[in-house]
């Protein structure tokens, strides 16, 4: 609790009675509490905040208050109560009742998802539940399917784990950057499977670091720079790799070479077309509408290029697994051209470019 309010910029703590007394107001909150960052942060930029669970009508449970100067003192002293009784009277002036959907928004635009935000309590939920809630949290609507589908259960275990361990998110990157060469150099000798295991495995290490960071609160600038870097530009050099491995095993049927030029430089134009429509849109062309939130589970990203050279590898066709990389990847750009020429054709003629999960949000 005091780290999320501290990365928000609220480093000063009291006790309940002696910020009743604050004449600039206070925010108060119940430790037994299990608050997300999303709505400790709404919390504090909404004066007169009074966050509550239940249903309007009945006694609700009071969480937590930002009380306004004026109304410390009630407030501070039904927070500590816990209950807010029914009716309208009971509710301090100054205050009004939010639950957490109406405190917080639906929409999580740093996930590209769409969830309500969340309040448990320690008392009566499990840890074994606290874990998966905020481990669920801290995962991207908008990811491939691998990430999606396949690391979710394995990478929760080794992130309670790591933060058990005072392993740090940034350390855990560190160990995935040493397996990106790793894998680089298996490519190139024509280790494909093994290769292949080591590079999942780093892909693995990828959605871990991510998520330990936010799960402990322990993200930070410097982290984001550090992954997302590594992640943006050590795909290509596998790619290469790979084919220099081809050549060393002699694996290279017609078209290798220009596989490798339309692998290569599709990464580069579908970055581009990306960045192209986050710059006019504000938004992220994986989150406009549900085709393309779907489209990224399979787009010719890392992991499903992974995918497709693993199953090559495992069928004893590396160079063919490699032509069928460049023919995905031909297709993806296409889709993606595509898709943002209709947007913009839509904001030619005076539509709204928005996502489909901030819709209701």
């Amino acid at each position: 609790m005091r780290r999320a309010f501290a990365r928000s910029g609220v480093n000063e703590a009291a006790a309940p009675d002696v910020a009743a007394q604050s004449d600039d107001g206070a925010i108060f909150v119940r430790a037994e509490y299990l608050i997300e960052e999303r709505l400790i942060q709404a919390l504090i930029a909404t004066p007169g905040a009074l966050l509550v669970l239940g249903t309007y009508g009945s006694a609700r449970q009071v969480v937590g208050a930002h009380a306004p100067a004026g109304c410390a003192a009630a407030a501070a002293r039904l927070v500590a109560d816990g209950e807010l009784a029914a009716g309208a009277a009971a509710v301090p002036e100054g205050l009004r009742p939010l639950t957490p959907e109406e405190l917080g928004s639906t929409w999580n635009i740093t996930l590209r998802k769409k969830a309500a935000p969340y309040v448990a309590s320690f008392e009566t939920e499990p840890t074994d539940a606290l874990e998966r809630l905020t481990f669920g949290a801290s995962y991207k609507g908008a990811t491939d399917f691998v990430t999606k589908y396949l690391w979710p259960w394995p990478a929760r275990h080794v992130t309670r784990w790591c933060a058990q361990a005072g392993i740090t998110p940034n350390a855990v990157t560190l160990f995935s950057l040493v397996l990106v060469f790793v894998t680089m150099l298996l490519f190139a000798q024509g280790h494909f499977l093994i290769g292949c295991i080591v590079g999942f495995f780093m892909t693995f290490l990828d959605t871990v670091d991510g998520k330990l960071a936010r799960v402990t609160l322990t993200s930070s600038k410097w982290g984001e720079v550090f992954d997302h870097g590594i992640d943006m530009i050590h795909p290509p050099f596998w790619w290469w790799a790979w084919w220099i491995g081809l050549y060393a095993v002699g694996d290279t049927p017609p078209g290798t070479d220009l596989a490798l030029w339309i692998i290569i430089a599709g990464y580069v134009i579908g970055r581009l077309l990306e960045g192209v429509f986050l710059a006019w849109f504000k938004i992220e062309t994986f989150i406009w509408r549900p085709i393309d939130f779907a489209f990224r589970t399979i787009t010719a990203r890392r992991n499903p290029n992974l995918a497709i050279l693993t199953i090559g590898a495992l069928v004893g066709e590396p160079g063919i697994a490699f032509l069928l990389v460049a023919l995905w990847t031909a297709i993806s750009i296409a889709f993606h051209t595509i898709r943002l020429a209709q947007a913009a054709f839509i904001r030619l003629r005076g539509g709204e470019i928005r996502s489909w999960l901030i819709e209701g949000a």
